[in-house]
């Protein structure tokens, strides 16, 4: 991948999505109810919410699959649907068996080359780099789901597009493909490109994403960095991990903190940092063998965000009645 844009000779200006606002019923059904964020240069930005929460359908409106209602959808501050051959401005993949299963994974990106004025050299570019080589020539009808991922990424980077959106990149790959769909989306977002990923995976967007934009209910529940909604997660919540949990608790509590028991020898504590607690349990010889920070996952963060965002909830299969 180049470090310039095919068109103007750089990124800066062209790689932001701007959505505003936007408003869009199914029915009686509120798909998005003035939902409004932006995907910024230089960063790749999470989309997660529930099933149901308005991923898919922003993403459409974004690609102008799907007409809003009310506000905008702006690529580069333009409408996609104004875009001259879209594909060096915005690369997508929304659904990775959207292909014609005769043509060979060569022949579909041949095909979208032609339709965007691209050279056939740069689809040989993008199929090295999606490692599809050895299969370039089979048709695509007889791929994986891994395999039409790796092509579908193929066919978003073909452009050398300043923005980048994928819907669950990270579906049907091996360990070998997670990793390098990872280094993907780092050298991408590195480049200076906008980088837009939807992913019910929290543990891939952890060590991926920089920025994230939480949904619910066609809304923006949270907007912020990654490493900022951790630490708000996170609480200055402080583990505590004792033999003696109900002495350790009394100590504690007495001082101030609220302690909570989270397993058989395993407190939570907060209100007292950890230099504190150590203080306190060794003034009245509490024996203990870990007091460390408590840092949050993503995947918790993104539950107590989206705790009353869910519109369909199973029961654990431990209380389910005959």
């Amino acid at each position: 991948m180049s470090e310039e844009s095919a068109d103007d000779g750089g990124y800066a200006t062209r790689a932001t999505i701007e959505v505003i606002g936007l408003r869009k019923r199914f029915g009686s059904q509120v798909a998005l109810d003035g939902m409004t964020f932006a995907v910024r240069p230089g960063r790749v930005t999470g989309f997660v919410g529930p099933n149901g929460a308005g991923k898919s359908t922003t993403m459409r409106v974004i690609l102008g699959l799907d007409a809003a209602e009310e506000g905008e959808a702006l690529v580069g501050g333009v409408p996609y649907r104004g875009l001259r051959r879209p594909l060096r401005h915005l690369g997508a993949l929304l659904d990775a068996s959207a292909l014609q299963p005769g043509r060979t994974a060569r022949n579909h990106l041949l095909w979208l080359a032609r339709s965007q004025g691209l050279p056939a050299g740069r689809v040989d570019e993008v199929v090295e780099l999606a490692g599809l080589g050895p299969a370039a020539r089979r048709k695509a009808g007889g791929f994986s789901l891994g395999m039409r991922q790796r092509l579908g990424i193929a066919a978003a980077l073909l452009g050398d597009p300043p923005v980048v959106m994928l819907d669950e990149p990270f579906n049907g790959l091996d360990p070998d493909g997670i990793v390098w769909m990872r280094g993907v989306l780092a050298t991408l977002a590195r480049q200076g490109r906008a980088v837009l990923v939807s992913s019910h995976l929290m543990g891939e967007l952890e060590g991926t994403a920089d920025h994230l934009v939480v949904i619910g209910r066609g809304r923006v529940v949270a907007d912020t960095g990654v490493a900022e909604l951790l630490a708000a997660a996170s609480g200055g919540r402080v583990v505590l991990r004792t033999s003696a949990s109900a002495q350790a608790a009394r100590v504690l509590r007495d001082a101030g903190a609220a302690v909570v028991a989270t397993g058989p020898d395993t407190l939570g504590v907060t209100g007292l940092p950890d230099e504190r607690i150590v203080a306190l349990l060794a003034r009245d010889g509490v024996p203990f063998s870990q007091v460390s920070a408590h840092r949050a996952t993503l995947e918790e963060a993104y539950m107590e965000l989206t705790r009353d965002a869910v519109e369909y909830r199973g029961v654990p299969a431990g209380e389910v009645t005959r």
